[in-house]
């Protein structure tokens, strides 16, 4: 069975998450660092070789009032290397505030700042990959 897999682009680090087979949760899968790059990063293909995936989930940090900022145009920039890397399709998904929402499910459990640091990416990519999974199922 197929997974989707869900991507949280940032500028230092990418979160990355995967679906269950059957699509209905998230699990974390990693987080890597941000290479200043105009291609995708080698060790996200050797992530994703692994793994049969049948659509990517990419986050769009989107403003409060909807607009687009520098972030969310490398965040699209990001997904248009992945269209051109594997034959799925991109789903570009709103963001907004999965980065507090993380924040505040590690301050939840008490998390050492460094550790909170080291979790809050791939965090949010299974908050916006979970949301993803809830919209689909309705």
């Amino acid at each position: 069975m197929t997974r989707l897999i869900g991507f949280d682009y940032g500028t230092h680090r990418i979160g990355i998450a995967v679906s269950d087979p059957l699509k209905i949760t998230a699990q974390p899968l990693l987080t890597v660092n941000v290479t200043v790059s105009d291609k995708l990063s080698d060790e996200i293909k050797k992530i994703l070789k692994d793994i049969d995936f049948d659509k990517i989930i990419v986050g769009l940090p989107l403003n409060m009032n909807g607009t687009e900022g520098d972030i969310a145009h490398k965040a699209r920039h990001f997904a248009h290397l992945l269209e051109n890397e594997y034959d799925v399709p991109i789903v570009l998904w709103d963001e907004r505030l999965s980065s507090r929402s993380a924040d505040r499910v590690l301050l939840e459990h008490n998390m050492r700042r460094r550790k909170r640091k080291q979790n809050k990416d791939v965090l949010s990519a299974v908050i916006i990959l979970q949301n993803y999974l809830d919209y689909l199922s309705g």
